[in-house]
């Protein structure tokens, strides 16, 4: 599954600074027509490897749109009240509403899979989890919601190589953690996990867009691209 997202796609400096300018102003057009039509909400999760630019690509897309119509969580480990009530409880407060975006990052496939491969929990335990999640994910479509689902990807030497030089620039030395490399170490448990998970919950109504992010201006154009089309295609049939 992840090789398509290993064939090294780059975009030249030239070409992304004469895309960025149409991109953002049909994104924001789209999300104008969005706001004042409330026909439907927009919910984005950005998932991925850690150092793959989760954060940076939601930024990205707060600037390129209007930020008072973007609501982004990230999403972190569950605290005591979250684990006393069914695992969607967490996610649901926190769903747009019609005519906005909601993003967040750190999915809500994002715990099971480290409770299976950190946790000790076993198929049994992802797969109900996963279960539960997809009819969730059933039930929002089926209220209309537009879901779109970014796994953001690298191979580990990339990976390796992004950390090495965020940890070697004094002004982005902060943004790498003790977890960002125990990702690197159990990036090929996870690897197997996270293709089982995809394959699994990718569906017609809520599908995973796997992009290649060695490239971070190839990264940025997919997403906001893909974003693009999926708003303006809802819209015509709204």
């Amino acid at each position: 599954m992840f090789e398509s997202a290993e064939l090294g796609h780059e975009i030249d400096k030239a070409t992304y600074k004469d895309e960025v300018p149409k991109l953002r102003e049909a994104l924001l057009d789209a999300q104008f027509e969005l706001a004042d039509k409330k026909p439907f909400p927009v919910i984005l999760i950005v998932s991925g490897v850690n150092g793959a630019g989760k954060g940076d690509t939601v930024n990205t897309l707060n600037f390129w749109m209007d930020p008072r119509n973007i609501h982004a969580h990230a999403m972190g480990e569950p605290s005591d009240e979250e684990l006393e009530r069914p695992a969607m409880w967490k996610f649901w407060r926190r769903l747009p509403p019609r005519g906005s975006i909601g993003i967040f990052f750190g999915s809500w496939y994002s715990y099971p899979m480290r409770a299976h491969i950190e946790g000790g929990k076993d198929q049994d335990y992802l797969d109900a989890y996963l279960d539960d999640f997809m009819r969730f994910e059933r039930m929002l479509a089926e209220e209309g919601a537009l879901i779109l689902k970014f796994w953001l990807h690298l191979p580990k030497n990339k990976l390796k190589k992004r950390l090495k030089s965020l940890e070697s620039d004094k002004d982005t030395k902060w943004r790498v953690t003790k977890r960002d490399w125990q990702g690197v170490d159990l990036y090929d448990q996870m690897l197997p996990v996270a293709e089982h998970v995809l394959r699994r919950t990718s569906t017609a109504h809520a599908p995973w867009i796997v992009v290649e992010a060695t490239d971070e201006k190839y990264r940025n154009l997919t997403v906001g691209r893909t974003l693009l089309k999926a708003i303006q295609g809802r819209l015509k049939d709204a």
